[in-house]
């Protein structure tokens, strides 16, 4: 595929902190990259460099080799809280303006609502409808699936996935990741590293990449074994020679010192819990309203020892409110055991002394160092912390508190994804019950035994299993549902007496079935040599993005033409 954007020579500090120092690569035509690397690292800062929002530190080069339109979608969007979603998202461009009202017609938001009245997951809505109405080119987004609900987060999926656009994100969203970008970039140690192929193969070849980096590391401490018994063998001064041998001793040092550490991770003592009694919470008949609107609406329920629940929903429906109502409510309708210690982790975080140091806010060193923050970090100020640092730092002090009842609101966001993977490893040891809202749904598939899916005007219903059997129950009620439905919007006309006996086919229909069997059986064919190849036959990445195309458009087609088929052997 043609580059279309080379970066060359960008660095970023903040005061002492270098974050990237003379960093380089090439975006490709077509490519859909994802962005990985630790907290605090500078993600944010180079996305913003690339979108012409910052500059490089160190001058540098980013380079189009053509004139594109570019769209970025910052964490954070700006936006005039004094008007309505059609004028936040005006253009001039009557196309624009048509693909603006599609788009939010299918995010289910009124053009005629005011920016001042929309929560936090309609607010990004409105920013990812502007960013596709554009019809970019380039799109760079920062954490795109943050504080959205997941039909939200999936027709985002799908929009990208048919799109042609280049794509260059950050997000910690692993199936997000994983169904929608072709490329990973690992931002690692000052370098940059590129992973053709999706997220799982990213792991797999970064495992790979740091199995080979410790080999090498091993090979050098043999060298440098020998040469410190050189060292203490032989008089330092005994020639020039001796000197520089001196020198390369002490580079193979620095050398020998660096290596991963990539240790199995095990939360053993640090899963908190301590005893919990049979009653934890039990709710009967709950009722709770914002004003007219209903929350909670009869519900009835009691939560179990060890229990793991996810709590889905759109965007508002309360599931942040019915949180506050398991954790803090006096109401007669909800009861809480004795022997509950209960720690939240709230969405909009804790307000930190940035004075503070690290260690002064959690003084737990156990926690600090599973959780990645090194021992060099501990007398840090919080004022130097990345936002997804403060984040983690956050979490640890809910989890220090030693609970027997978590409660997660959003725990996932702004976390990197090792971060993340580090997270589901404690709650999978977690010594007590636990009850998160999340849109992460792998998070969802790993944790929960069951979900209370929120449905509105304060309906939950509760729904045994993961998100991804979930969905694909949703999925199935939908297909039903359309297929009633149009069932059920056939105009009844009157029709002339048939002659008694079943219809034979035309002739017509008759060659029309011939060539559907030949069609589908050709079809067929390639479909499973596009199935060989996509399974191993080639390394070759353009004939393979060719080939997943090609793929996708052939089970369209297919679908089509059996669905003709069925119609015409009924008759």
């Amino acid at each position: 595929m043609p580059s279309f954007l080379q970066i060359e020579n960008i660095s970023k500090s903040y005061g002492t902190k270098v974050l990237f120092d003379h960093i380089g690569f090439n975006i490709n035509e077509g490519d859909k990259i994802a962005l990985v690397a630790p907290n605090g690292t500078g993600k944010t800062s180079l996305l913003r460099i690339l979108a012409g929002k910052d500059k490089s530190d160190s001058g540098g080069k980013i380079t189009f080799l053509k004139d594109i339109r570019i769209a970025f979608l910052e964490q954070e969007y700006e936006f005039d809280p004094g008007l309505t979603i059609e004028q936040q998202l005006h253009s001039d461009d009557p196309d624009t303006q048509l693909r603006t009202r599609r788009i939010l017609d299918e995010l289910g938001l009124e053009p005629g609502r005011m920016m001042s009245e929309l929560s936090g997951g309609e607010i990004k809505r409105v920013a990812i409808a502007g960013m596709l109405a554009s019809n970019s080119e380039f799109l760079i987004m920062d954490e795109p699936t943050n504080h959205l609900d997941l039909d939200a987060i999936e027709y985002l999926e799908n929009a990208l996935k048919r799109s042609r656009c280049t794509l260059f994100m950050v997000s910690h969203d692993r199936y997000f990741l994983d169904r929608v970008c072709n490329t990973v970039l690992e931002m690692d140690r000052g370098s940059i590293y590129i992973y053709r192929g999706d997220y799982e193969n990213f792991l797999a070849k970064r495992s790979e990449r740091i199995s080979n980096y410790n080999a090498e590391t091993d090979r050098v401490r043999n060298i440098l074994r020998r040469e410190l018994e050189w060292i203490h063998a032989t008089p330092c001064a005994r020639s020039g020679k001796a000197k520089y041998r001196k020198q390369a001793f002490l580079e193979l040092k620095d050398r020998a010192a660096d290596a991963y550490t990539v240790s199995n991770i095990t939360m053993e003592g640090l899963a908190g819990g301590g005893y919990l009694g049979k009653q934890v919470i039990d709710c009967n008949d709950l009722c709770f309203a914002w004003g007219d609107k209903p929350v909670v609406n009869h519900f009835t329920y009691n939560f179990q020892r060890y229990e793991r629940v996810g709590i889905v929903g759109g965007n508002g429906v309360g599931k942040s409110t019915f949180l506050n109502l398991l954790a803090y409510s006096e109401l007669p309708s909800i009861k809480r055991g004795e022997s509950v210690r209960i720690g939240y982790y709230k969405q909009e975080g804790m307000q930190f002394d940035e004075d503070d140091t690290v260690m002064e806010t959690v003084p737990d060193t156990r926690l600090l160092e599973k959780f990645l923050f090194p021992h060099e970090m501990w007398n840090n100020r919080l004022s130097r912390l990345s936002g997804g640092e403060k984040r983690r730092l956050y979490l640890l002090t809910v989890l220090m508190q030693n609970p027997n009842l978590l409660i997660l609101d959003e725990p996932t966001n702004d976390l990197d994804i090792v971060t993340l993977n580090i997270l589901e490893e404690y709650l999978l040891e977690f010594k007590g019950s636990l009850i998160i809202v999340t849109h992460d749904r792998h998070f969802l598939d790993r944790l929960v035994d069951h979900l209370f899916v929120f449905c509105g005007n304060g309906v939950i219903k509760d729904f045994v299993g993961g998100y991804s059997a979930y969905r694909t129950f949703i999925s199935d009620l939908r297909k039903e549902e359309k297929a009633r439905s149009a069932a059920a919007q056939v105009p009844t006309v009157p029709v002339k007496e048939k002659p008694a006996g079943p219809r034979k086919l035309s002739w017509k229909e008759k060659k029309e079935l011939e060539q559907l069997e030949a069609d589908l059986e050709a079809l067929g064919a390639e479909q499973k040599e596009l199935e060989a190849l996509l399974n191993g036959g080639t390394d070759d990445y353009q004939q393979i993005t060719a080939a997943s195309a090609r793929y996708e458009a052939l089970r369209a087609i297919i679908d089509d033409k059996e669905t003709r088929w069925l119609e015409l052997s009924e008759i």
